[in-house]
């Protein structure tokens, strides 16, 4: 097994798990297997409680997992499955020790973080990294580690000293530190300045670590000079220093690398069996990056939520819609709409802020409801759905976005004015949305219905089951405690909401649609934790498809991207035009 210890310095949020994805997919592209592991050094159990606004989204996997976003990087450029293990936490990590002392396995020693907590943390590196990640249930062979926080910090030291202890143990040909720095741009000089990056690499060095590789980040392009500095005054030769500055997308960021001869460097400091020049996969990554710099085409989409002021908080969203947007050849002009900003009342209505919010949302192609949690911003949700239903608008709406969806159908279709979830108004006399006990004992970590559960289309005249190459079934990854009221779904058929996915029993509803609607359609799941680059989601894709009106097109070609290819998104020529790759149009 390979190591590659990513570190960060100067600041948080750097980067480093672009440049943990990026080196992963280049070694994938050389034909090896890999999987990451990736620390975050606070005390939580996991990410389940936070608010978006502390670490952004909390992303779900296969197994129930509720663990950082930058797994979600890593299972979208590495196109893996992850497991909950693979997101270590300080709170983990001393939970795993203080049951082995209450179980007397360190025999009445004094339990100390070193040596307990840090071998503890080096012996869950060791048994995660052998987990198979592929579908081929091979054992990985690069392990690519992202420690989280910056170099310094004191609740990251004892992750520090584990790994100067690791680097002895896993021996210098299978373990390489990359450390990722700053290189700020002060605007009264235009200088770019090395000295944090200095002040980083040699705190870095003074825990026990030294750096094989430096990862400069910068706004613009760095001076060949600026190289020589660091090479300089870090200890190490130019070609260990790489340059990786603002792209127009994060696709760019594997390419950078490559084209600083990362590959030679990690086959002669590995000893890895690989060719210097990487396998198609990388091509198609470049060829992709292309095609999203080119695109002129552009899809707006307004996505209706309360956490908008950090993008972060809807990740995988984003990159759900603009994997499929990429798909089918448009720029995606993503609106962030505070929803609270929506809702009705003198004081708002007399606002700027409401006012643009409405315009927004007016002019945009699509509208999208995510998830979410609590009464705020529930009404302003509410009024953009039922703009969506009244005016056509293709609309998806996502677990609470689908919840909302069957509540603001019973109050203007059904007339059940005080229709509601229970999780707003206990008390409702027409609870459409309820709670589900045996996931909601009180706790609040870990307790939802989580993971990857299988939904049956119920229906053959479904826009979802074609979209998803109609299949009997999907598996997707869930996070609610509350579900439609199942007593009354007979009475949204009545009317035209149709159930057409339930889970495998056939007691809980999973998708609805709206018939006579160009496309408007809810999903209890989450697809965006699933969608792929080279693999977008069937239920973002359908909304961007609705969005730009080649949906029915898209649907009469058997669900093609190309009327030439099956596969052709995956293997576009530079110089194809994406008008030939996708001519659908309002008239076709």
């Amino acid at each position: 097994m390979k190591y590659i210890l990513v570190t960060g310095g100067v600041i948080s949020g750097i980067g480093k798990g672009i440049i943990a994805s990026s080196i992963g997919t280049i070694l994938k592209s050389c034909g090896l297997r890999v999987t990451a592991i990736k620390i975050d050094p606070y005390i939580n159990i996991d990410a389940g409680t936070f608010s978006p606004y502390e670490h952004g989204e909390v992303f779900v996997l296969n197994d129930g997992g509720e663990v950082d976003l930058d797994l979600g990087n890593y299972e979208r450029f590495l196109d893996i499955n992850l497991y909950k293990d693979n997101n270590i936490t300080t709170g983990k990590i001393y939970q795993h020790v203080i049951n082995k002392e209450r179980h007397g396995d360190y025999l009445g020693k004094t339990v100390q973080v070193v040596p307990h907590i840090t071998d503890a943390v080096q012996e869950w590196v060791m048994n995660q990294a052998k987990v198979p990640v592929d579908d081929d249930k091979k054992e990985p062979q690069i392990c690519v580690i992202e420690l989280g926080g910056t170099i310094g910090d004191i609740e990251g030291m004892p992750f520090v000293e584990a790994f100067r202890q690791f680097q002895f143990k896993a021996k210098r040909e299978n373990f390489c530190n990359i450390h990722v720095s700053l290189v700020p741009q002060p605007n009264a000089t235009g200088e770019q300045k090395t000295k944090p990056t200095q002040n980083s690499v040699r705190a870095l060095r003074g825990l026990g670590l030294s750096p094989d590789l430096i990862v400069c980040r910068s706004a613009k392009p760095i001076e060949m000079a600026v190289k020589e500095k660091i090479s300089m005054f870090c200890h190490v030769e130019p070609e260990q220093v790489i340059f990786i500055h603002d792209v127009s997308s994060t696709y760019r960021v594997p390419i950078l690398l490559e084209e600083q001869g990362i590959i030679k460097y990690f086959k002669q400091r590995l000893n890895l069996p690989i060719d210097d020049q990487p396998s198609d996969l990388l091509m198609k990554w470049k060829k992709m990056a292309c095609r999203y710099e080119r695109l002129l085409k552009v899809c707006s989409i307004a996505l209706v939520g309360k956490y908008t002021k950090l993008s972060d908080c809807y990740a995988s969203v984003f990159k759900a819609l603009e994997h499929s947007a990429l798909a089918i050849n448009y720029k995606l002009d993503l609106m962030y709409i505070d929803s609270t900003e929506l809702e009705h009342s003198t004081e708002a209505e007399n606002s700027v802020k409401y006012h643009q919010a409405w315009h927004k949302l007016c002019k945009a192609d699509g509208i999208l409801v995510p998830g979410g949690f609590g009464i705020r911003g529930t009404e302003g949700k509410l009024q953009a759905i039922s703009w969506a239903r009244t005016k056509k608008k293709p609309f998806l709406g996502v677990c609470l976005g689908m919840q909302l969806a069957v509540v603001e159908f019973a109050r203007n279709c059904l007339n059940w004015e005080d229709a509601n979830s229970t999780e707003f108004d206990p008390d409702t006399k027409n609870p459409v949305v309820i709670d589900m006990p045996e996931h909601n004992p009180g706790d609040m970590g870990g307790t939802m219905r989580l993971g990857k559960r299988r939904t049956v289309f119920k229906t053959e005249n479904s826009v979802l089951k074609k979209l998803y190459g109609d299949e009997m079934f999907v598996e997707e990854r869930h996070r609610h405690r509350y579900e439609v009221n199942p007593e009354l779904t007979h009475c949204f058929e009545e009317k035209g909401l149709k159930f057409v996915g339930h889970d495998t029993e056939g007691n809980r509803m999973e998708i609805i649609e709206l018939e006579n609607h160009p496309y408007f359609v809810g999903v209890q799941f989450h697809p965006e934790f699933s969608s792929r680059p080279m693999k977008p989601s069937p239920p973002y894709l359908g909304l961007l498809l609705a969005a730009t009106g080649t949906l029915n097109a898209y649907l009469q070609r058997g669900c093609k991207l190309s009327p030439r290819k099956n596969d052709s998104y995956s293997d576009l020529s530079d110089d194809s035009s994406p008008e030939k790759e996708f001519p659908y149009s309002d008239t076709s």
